[in-house]
């Protein structure tokens, strides 16, 4: 089991940054590859940001490119998302997610569907005004 509590989410101006922390706990931390979720209303759960186990490999949406970071934290069992440059398009409720893994060769695997992850937190809302 991965218990997961988002934070860090809030009202910003376009142009403006935030980060987002998920806070996980439950499981070895090293053995599940991460990923942020966002759903905006009336629209699909999509895809974010994603890191492997090990911290190594990263994925990202082609609209967060270039704005978004995602990274983990082994000490503070902790993953994030550094937003940057934010736009009234990416308000939504983001969700972290775990996918649990112990195979070896997944170390760096990354995971971009959300039917791939087993563990999700309960979301916290992003709202950015132009």
């Amino acid at each position: 089991q991965v218990q997961l509590v988002e934070s860090g989410g809030g009202l910003v101006q376009a142009g403006g940054s935030l980060r987002l922390s998920c806070a996980a706990s439950g499981r070895t931390f090293s053995t599940y590859a991460m990923g942020w979720f966002r759903q905006a209303p009336g629209k699909e759960r999509e895809f974010v940001a994603a890191i492997s186990r090990n911290g190594i490999n990263s994925n990202y949406a082609d609209s967060v490119k270039g704005r978004f970071t995602i990274s983990r934290d082994y000490a503070k069992n902790t993953g994030n998302l550094q937003m940057n440059n934010l736009k009234p398009e990416d308000t939504a409720v983001y969700y972290c997610a775990a996918h649990p893994t112990t195979y070896p060769n997944t170390y760096y695997n990354t995971y971009t569907r959300d039917r791939e992850y087993d563990y999700w937190g309960q979301g916290t809302q992003v709202t950015v005004s132009s």
